[in-house]
């Protein structure tokens, strides 16, 4: 096989693995709150621990509003806004982005990895990232981090290119700038390139291109800063995510999620075991070997070495280092994989060359069989519905963590429930919402629906019990934002009874009740009086009642 067909090969399986079953696992991660407020693009997620400019201007919001979010740039939520328009308002809609830049991201280690090394090297590399668990768990999921890792190896292709070629720092800027316009991690790839030149190319430092492609990536990067001068002359802060690295204490964000991530010493314990949890044992053990190599060559040939490796080292360090700032969680130690396959690739091809010059049958099926793991262990705690064995004493020899960051707990077929029980209906009866903003987005839902000659239907939905904030986000409170149905707590729907009267709701006519909670939930006594009517049966994927809907047609 040539390399060009190899290269082609890897790539469709690569593809495969992101893209099958790309809607399994249900929406309980935070993933929902990009993809919630990417809808609409708006800047609103039910967190009232965590309010928004929109909810604090209501209804004389300011202009600049619109340019940025109040926690994350804006980047990820307009690719996401796009492709639900495109591919609809649903799983597949929101993570297909990911899953196609994950693609992508592997054909740019393998460019990464030809341009620093050699070709065989990059083919190496792209095989293991395009197969492995962690890079294929962030390219399924509809997080910033897939964004991200394709900016980061997209502005790292375009600066190597660059050194041959200094016009390539205009793109180079472009991609960076893009790359803070998804997230500000992806900052830190400029002390990466920056460390770079000034060690081995400080000439680059006065090259009008470089200072071009810096101008443009601010430029790009622009409305993000202009949200800010605008939220800090309001208000007095900048936003969620900078007024925590400038030490800014808002009275409105005294709850601060994702940023409990303990001390120093707290997160460097943390490493390892986090690095265990979402990676193969396999690939972390050629990991191993490959930086115990590198340490020898550092011994017996330290100035080539590390000439040779400089790019790949600082890279390294910075991210390793960008770990250790902001916590080792999860979706954040996905940032170092595309190195680490690229560290593992530089190993296994010396190795190669050294040992197997003449042996390319042996060489390929080796290798085959590592891959074959890889893909395995993949399949078996991304795309299958349930690992196997399902066992806490097979972690993490086939079983990973990775599985419970989008568990399939039963979210996704309560949501095709409701999906098809309000398929080509309106809401009949609707309920002021709080906000003007919203009250915008009901009247919006309800035209559409009309003009689409939809049926009014007088239904209501009432919820109670242990549901997770992310899951009923996206399952339930998505139906009432962005589609207007009357969606209730039980203590809002018993607040209303107590005020209007027992008969309140059938007198303003509602005609149809339903009444939701996981089987996981001990329900109180006075929720008996909702749980009548058809009783339908809610299961997951392994056949399991997961939740309860109480249909009840007055």
């Amino acid at each position: 096989m040539s390399k060009k067909s190899t290269l082609i090969f890897i790539l469709a399986i690569s593809a495969l693995l992101g893209l099958y079953g790309l809607s399994r696992g249900d929406t309980v991660n935070d993933e929902v709150f990009m993809s919630f407020r990417g809808i609409g693009m708006l800047d609103f997620d039910e967190a009232a621990a965590q309010t928004t400019p929109l909810e604090w201007f209501d209804p004389n919001i300011p202009w600049w509003t619109k340019l940025s979010f109040h926690d994350h740039p804006p980047l990820v939520l307009a690719v996401q806004n796009i492709f639900m328009k495109v591919f609809s308002e649903s799983n597949f809609g929101f993570r297909l982005p990911s899953a196609l830049l994950g693609i992508v991201s592997v054909y740019l280690v393998y460019l990464i990895g030809r341009l620093l090394y050699s070709d065989s090297t990059g083919i190496i590399a792209a095989s293991i990232f395009g197969v492995t668990l962690n890079h294929l768990y962030i390219s399924r999921v509809g997080m910033q981090e897939a964004y991200v890792i394709f900016f980061l190896l997209l502005a790292s292709y375009f600066f190597l290119k660059s050194l041959r070629d200094d016009r390539y720092l205009i793109w180079t800027g472009t991609a960076v700038g893009l790359g803070l316009l998804a997230k500000y991690n992806a900052g830190i790839i400029v002390p990466i390139f920056g460390t770079y030149l000034l060690f081995f190319k400080r000439d680059y430092l006065k090259n009008k291109n470089l200072w071009f492609g810096a101008l443009l990536a601010a430029v790009i990067f622009s409305p993000v800063i202009i949200y800010n001068i605008g939220l800090y002359q309001a208000v007095g802060h900048f936003d969620f995510q900078l007024s925590y690295i400038f030490g800014q204490h808002p009275e409105v964000w005294k709850v601060a999620p994702g940023k409990e991530i303990g001390a120093l010493i707290d997160r460097l314990q943390d490493f390892a075991p986090r690095l265990i949890a979402t990676n193969s044992w396999l690939f972390l053990a050629f990991a191993g070997t490959s930086v115990l190599a590198f340490l020898y060559g550092l011994i017996s040939r330290g100035k080539e070495v590390m000439v040779k490796n400089s790019f790949l080292i600082i890279a390294l360090l910075f991210v390793a280092a960008l770990m250790l700032v902001i916590g080792p969680s999860y979706r954040f130690l996905t940032m170092l994989t595309p190195f680490i396959a690229l560290v593992i690739a530089v190993f296994l091809d010396a190795v190669r060359q050294r040992f197997f010059g003449d042996k390319k049958n042996l060489v390929y099926g080796l290798f085959a069989l590592v891959l074959i793991f890889e893909i395995g262990y993949s399949i078996n705690n991304l795309i299958r519905y349930y690992p196997w064995p399902n066992s806490e004493s097979f972690r993490p020899w086939l079983v990973s963590k990775v599985r419970y960051e989008n568990y399939n707990w039963g979210y996704n077929q309560l949501g095709a429930f409701f999906e098809r029980e309000l398929a080509g209906l309106v809401p009949a009866l609707t309920f002021d919402m709080r906000y003007q903003f919203l009250e915008k987005l009901r009247e919006q839902a309800l035209e559409r629906g009309l003009a689409a000659g939809a049926e009014s239907y007088p239904a209501m939905i009432v919820y109670d019990g242990n549901f997770d904030l992310a899951g009923k986000l996206w399952t339930l409170n998505r139906l009432h934002i962005y589609h207007a149905w009357p969606v209730l707590s039980l203590a809002t729907y018993n607040q209303y009874l107590q005020e209007q009267g027992s008969d309140y709701y059938q007198r303003i006519g509602f005609k149809v009740r339903y009444f939701v909670a996981p089987t996981n939930t001990v329900l109180a006594p006075e929720t008996v009086i909702l749980q009548t009517g058809e009783r339908i049966s809610i299961l997951n994927p392994r056949g399991d009642e997961a939740f309860v809907v109480y249909k009840k047609i007055f």
